[in-house]
C-alpha cells in the first residue's frame, strides 16, 4: 500500500524515485530516534544531556587586617638610602683648613713662576714679545688672585647663632580679678610658648590695659626691679598700631635692627627676636625670644592661631576689664596674684 501511495505521490507530484527513498530514510532515522527515547524514559535511564558545571563555592568574605610595624630587621628595607655627601662633611670639619688652601695654592704658584723662569735662562726682565714672559704674567697674576681670596674667606666669617640668656628678672603677673578659666588659659599659652619655642617673655595687652607680663622683663637700673609695662603708651606706638591697622602678625626677626625696639623697654635689653601677635583688633600679645630668627615657620602660624583663641576668651569677659583695672590703680597693691 506504501509502494502504491508513493507512486501515486511520484506521478501526481513528479518526484523521482531518489529522492523518494532519500526522504523514507530520513523519516525512518527519525522514527527509530523517538522509539529510543520512549525506551529510555520507560526503563528509567536517566537523560545524559550535557549541561554546564554549576560555579564552585564562593569562599566566605573575611576581612584581610595588615599590622604594619615601625620595627624592621635588620636588612629587611630594600629600598634606597639616603646618601652622604663626604665633601662637604670634610669641609665642615675642617673650616679653617679649607679657609686657608687658596693662600697656599697662590703662594705655591709664585714660587713655582719664579723658579720656572729662574731655571729657563729668559731674562729677568719681562719682555712682550717673548710669549714666556706673557705666560708668567697671566700666571702670576692668577697666583695674586688665589692669595687675595683666601684673605677674604679667612676675613668674612658667618656669624654662628645661638640662644642667649635674656638679662632681666624673672616677673609673672597676672590680674587676680580675671576668671580662673581666663587664668588657666593664660598659664597654658606660656606653658606651651616657653617649652616648645623660643619665647622667654610674653606680654598681653587688651583694651589699653596690661593683662598679662610672664617671663624675663628688663630691670630698671635704679633698684634692679622689673620694668612694668605702660599699656597706653605701648598701644599708641607705631608698632603697634601698625599691627592693629593691618591686623597680621608682625615678625621682627633680628630686633637689634629695627629701631622701633625702643617701644618695647620692658623686654630684656638682649631680647633677639619679637612677634606682635593681635588679638583682634582690641589687644596685642608680644612674645621675646632669645635667639635671632628663632621662631619658625610653624611657630609663627601656631602663635597666630593662639592669638585667637586668647581673643575669643578676653572678649567674653572685656565688660568687666575697665571696672577691674580701675580698683586695680586705685589699690595697686591687691592688683597682682
Amino acid at each position: 500500500m506504501t509502494s502504491g501511495t508513493n507512486q501515486i505521490q511520484s506521478s501526481v507530484c513528479g518526484i523521482d524515485d531518489d529522492k523518494i527513498h532519500l526522504c523514507n530514510y530520513v523519516s525512518l532515522f527519525v522514527n527509530l530516534k523517538s522509539l529510543e527515547a520512549v525506551s529510555m524514559l520507560h526503563i528509567g535511564i536517566p537523560c545524559t544531556s550535557v549541561l554546564p558545571p554549576p560555579p564552585p563555592p564562593r569562599a566566605p568574605n573575611f576581612r584581610r587586617f595588615i599590622w604594619a610595624s615601625s620595627i624592621q630587621r635588620k636588612g629587611s628595607y630594600k629600598g634606597p638610602k639616603p646618601g652622604r655627601d663626604w665633601i662637604a662633611d670634610w669641609v665642615s670639619k675642617n673650616d679653617d683648613a679649607v679657609r686657608s688652601l687658596p693662600i697656599y695654592v697662590g703662594g705655591a704658584s709664585l714660587l713655582a713662576i719664579l723658579f720656572n723662569r729662574a731655571i729657563s735662562g729668559i731674562a729677568p726682565v719681562a719682555d712682550a714679545s717673548s710669549s714666556q714672559s706673557r705666560a708668567d704674567l697671566l700666571t702670576l697674576g692668577l697666583a695674586v688672585t688665589n692669595v687675595l681670596t683666601g684673605l677674604v674667606w679667612l676675613s668674612i666669617r658667618p656669624k654662628s647663632i645661638i640662644p642667649v640668656e635674656p638679662q632681666g628678672v624673672e616677673r609673672q603677673v597676672i590680674y587676680s580679678h580675671l576668671p580662673e578659666s581666663v587664668v588657666s588659659e593664660i598659664h597654658w599659652a606660656w606653658e606651651s610658648l616657653s617649652t616648645v619655642t623660643c619665647c622667654r617673655s610674653l606680654v598681653i595687652v587688651y583694651d589699653f590695659q596690661c593683662i598679662a607680663q610672664i617671663g624675663v622683663a628688663a630691670k630698671s637700673l635704679n633698684d634692679n626691679e622689673p620694668i612694668t609695662v605702660d599699656a597706653a603708651k605701648l598701644m599708641q606706638g607705631s608698632l603697634c598700631q601698625g599691627v592693629l591697622k593691618s591686623g597680621a602678625q608682625s615678625y621682627l626677626a633680628n630686633l637689634s635692627l629695627y629701631p622701633g625696639r625702643t617701644e618695647l623697654p620692658f623686654l630684656p635689653s638682649n631680647t633677639q627676636a619679637v612677634i606682635l601677635q593681635p588679638l583682634g583688633d582690641r589687644g596685642i600679645a608680644i612674645l621675646g625670644g632669645d635667639t635671632i630668627r628663632g621662631f619658625t615657620t610653624s611657630d609663627q602660624a601656631w602663635i597666630s592661631y593662639m592669638g585667637e583663641k586668647l581673643d575669643a576668651t578676653l572678649a567674653k569677659y572685656s565688660s568687666d576689664m575697665p571696672l577691674v583695672v580701675q580698683e586695680c590703680f586705685a589699690s595697686p597693691g591687691s592688683d597682682v596674684s
